[in-house]
């Protein structure tokens, strides 16, 4: 019998990435959107692109995390074996502005998703994603699911909210509830108000005489990044263990901004000196300097490594953007 998956944020990232991972798998697919998502299917959209991406079992509902009646509706008609919580106000800068809309979902909307799963007493695994954010000001590096946490934004503070009420769901109510604390992970579908996808369009845009210029705030600040297509794997393993755990998900290698930066105009054969000027208003109210996480758990436990390099990541990127604007994706 094929499973059923509902994954929230379905038309971003990682979520075009878990639906192409689990229709290949034999899942049948469940994706929340929101009524005001545009474009409708988002990143979704790159999936279905794919050779062999197979929609005849991916069904699309209206709904929101704001909205417990709604989710409580969908997990009722759905019945998934496995729930993936994707869905956040995930632009860490943008939650400076609306630190109350932030909260909202991506923080007390994980606790309705949670109640509602407690609520109807369905049987299904939960994912949630958590964020390297979470550690913000380090205490240690590099960083460990044991590591304490210190947030250094709205958007992180409503992830470790989000992180320890799915701790206590799966404590108290004994809930197969996993998070999964991943660093940074991009690839071309990574939203374009991200700053490594903001850098590499403009890599593109630059190439092909459609931008002057790009603006950028602290150069300076290092992450931990990895390749999303990836880390959905991650995922997906942690709800195929006997007893839910928390996970980081790294690659223990740490680059600045700066690195990606010269990575991505070499690779456009551009000095990125020439075209790269600082704006302070890309400058968050408080930085998050060095992060880099110790995968070493999931490593032993999942058989999970991360297997594509920082510079090729950095150069997938770069090509996908410059065929993007080419009209071929």
């Amino acid at each position: 019998m094929e499973k059923k998956a509902l994954i929230t944020g379905i038309t971003g990232q990682d979520g075009s990435y878990l639906t192409e991972l689990l229709l290949a798998k034999g899942y049948e697919v469940h994706g929340i959107v929101r009524r005001t998502a545009a474009p409708y299917r988002g990143q979704l959209e790159r999936a279905y692109a794919e050779p062999g991406f197979n929609s005849e079992r991916l069904f699309l509902h209206h709904g929101d995390l704001s909205d417990a009646g709604s989710l409580i509706r969908l997990l009722r008609k759905i019945q998934p074996d496995e729930v993936y919580n994707l869905a956040a106000q995930s632009d860490v800068r943008i939650s400076f502005d609306i630190p109350g809309y932030t909260a909202d979902i991506t923080a007390t909307g994980v606790a309705r998703l949670l109640e509602a799963i407690q609520e109807i007493k369905i049987p299904a695994r939960f994912y949630q994603a958590s964020s390297s954010e979470m550690f913000g000001k380090v205490r240690e590096t590099p960083q460990t699911e044991l590591t304490p946490f210190h947030p250094r934004s709205p958007y992180a503070c409503a992830k470790l909210y989000a992180h320890w009420i799915t701790v206590n769901y799966r404590e108290s109510y004994g809930l197969h509830a996993s998070s999964g604390i991943l660093f940074n992970h991009e690839s071309p579908r990574r939203g374009e108000n991200f700053v490594t996808r903001k850098i590499t369009l403009a890599v593109a845009r630059i190439k092909a005489g459609l931008q002057e210029k790009l603006f950028m705030g602290n150069l300076d600040a290092q992450r931990d990044w990895g390749y999303a297509k990836e880390y959905v794997e991650a995922m997906w393993l942690m709800l195929q263990q006997p007893e839910p755990d928390d996970y980081v998900v790294a690659t223990g290698e740490t680059h600045s901004v700066k690195e990606f930066l010269q990575v991505a105009f070499d690779h456009a054969g551009l000095d990125w000196e020439k075209f790269v000027e600082i704006d302070p208003k890309f400058y968050r109210p408080a930085e998050v300097d060095r992060l880099v996480g110790n995968a070493e758990k999931v490593r032993k436990k999942l058989k999970w490594t991360p297997r594509t390099k920082f510079a090729d990541l950095v150069r997938i990127m770069v090509d996908a953007d410059v065929k993007l604007l080419a009209g071929k994706l």
